[in-house]
């Protein structure tokens, strides 16, 4: 049998809000302040490896899952989106640990900046974390790309927000605090603890455990307000350089 051992490098690292898998969507599309920028690597970053890019609205990106342990995998996983409670087969799911650590992206390309000898593909919302490696780029074709009559399973249509998001005074104070250079953090946080990253087992419960997530340069304490299993309160936000220092 021929060896079909096959070495990747990253042609690209993508730049996010999200430092950390707790925070990132698990799709694109379910935060709208949620984008992102690729960045191609040397050699790749020349204008003539994206000429012709532009004229495409979407793209879709192959990426691995470099936060994962390598090796890691079992033939059936526990979807969210079936609430933790139900197997399916690897391949029949988007799970992060799989054989091989690829994972595939839709995303929308709003501009294509050449400057200074680097190439960036601004990006609309996105669900990869920060420094995420790009191993390949190509562009989304409407006609073949999109079906309206798929069937999609147990993801057949888009998935509602889960949790009610609120900020206490001091996160609001927090929110005014740094308007200035994040305009839509108060959404953007939303948003994001709106779908409720917590693992499937979690979600539903009454708990008074405090939560940690980071976004861009944040770091936002949360937890689940007494009494309620789908109300949040957003206890305090801070940058993370502040929490060190």
């Amino acid at each position: 049998m021929n060896d079909l051992t096959l070495t990747l490098h990253p042609i690209a690292v993508i730049h996010t809000p999200y430092k950390e898998k707790f925070s990132v969507p698990r799709q694109p599309d379910l935060v709208q302040d949620g984008i992102g920028i690729v960045e191609l690597l040397p050699p790749y970053n020349s204008p003539e490896a994206v000429r012709g890019l532009e004229q495409f609205s979407h793209l879709w990106l192959i990426f691995q899952f470099d936060k994962v342990p390598h090796g890691k995998w079992q033939s059936t996983v526990r979807p969210p989106r079936l609430g933790g409670n139900q197997r399916v087969g690897v391949f029949a799911s988007r799970a992060t640990h799989r054989p091989n650590p690829l994972g595939l992206s839709k995303v929308e390309l709003r501009q294509v900046e050449c400057i200074h000898g680097r190439v960036f593909l601004h990006l609309g919302s996105v669900d990869l974390v920060d420094g995420t490696p790009i191993f390949d780029i190509k562009p989304y074709i409407a006609y073949a790309d999109s079906d309206p009559e798929a069937k999609s399973s147990f993801a057949q249509e888009k998935p509602p927000a889960k949790l009610n998001v609120a900020f206490t005074e001091i996160a609001q104070s927090a929110v005014e605090k740094y308007h200035k250079n994040r305009p839509h953090l108060a959404r953007f946080i939303t948003e994001v603890i709106a779908q409720d990253p917590r693992p499937a087992y979690q979600q539903g419960k009454e708990t008074d455990r405090i939560y940690g997530i980071s976004l861009y340069e944040f770091n936002i304490k949360w937890r689940i307000k007494a009494g309620t299993t789908d109300c949040v309160e957003i206890l305090n936000i801070q940058k993370l350089k502040e929490q060190k220092s």
